[in-house]
């Protein structure tokens, strides 16, 4: 369960509008010119579940990708992705970066993924956190599906956000090792 840190509003403050549906049901873009201008982060993670042996390099396999540029190419498809997600996601605003990067790590489960996105805006930048995260994962999935039809991206979530009214929160729950 997520925590709500002090200030923040609780869930029965924040409401059940869907805040991209006007009353009518129509798609709307939500009007933030009278936000303050804020430090927004977010952090989010997914992962990229390999199913080979050749993942760990174990004895005797033969290792189909390079790694280190894949992960690297995997890197800057990320960065580049969360510079355009109000072309990709329908209704996001489109946020000046302040700074993006994507941690990729091999693990004995596959790549994991950390994306983080900052801006200085009315508005805030989970969206490219995610978007980030989501198209490394593509990018390293592209690489491997011939070697390995199997491969899947998995918990691809929102891990932390700060700035404007809801303040600091972060999920409650550690990812797994």
């Amino acid at each position: 369960m997520p925590q709500r840190h002090a200030g923040a509003p609780t869930p029965e403050e924040r409401g059940t509008e869907l805040t991209h549906v006007d009353r009518n049901g129509r798609a709307r873009m939500v009007d933030v010119s009278a936000k303050p201008w804020t430090v927004r982060l977010a952090l989010a993670r997914c992962r990229v579940q390999l199913h080979t042996p050749w993942v760990t390099g174990a004895p005797g396999t033969e290792v189909p990708v390079s790694w280190p540029e894949l992960l690297e190419e995997a890197r800057l498809a990320g960065i580049q992705a969360a510079k355009h997600t109000s072309e990709l996601i329908p209704l996001c605003h489109q946020l000046a970066s302040a700074h993006t990067d994507v941690h990729l790590q091999l693990s004995h489960r596959g790549v994991e993924i950390e994306g983080t996105a900052q801006v200085v805006a009315p508005t805030g930048v989970e969206m490219e956190a995610l978007t980030a995260c989501a198209t490394a994962a593509l990018t390293v999935v592209a690489a491997v599906l011939p070697s390995d039809p199997d491969a899947s991206i998995e918990d691809l979530t929102l891990w932390r956000k700060s700035g404007g009214r809801s303040g600091e929160w972060e999920r409650a729950v550690a990812p797994e090792a």
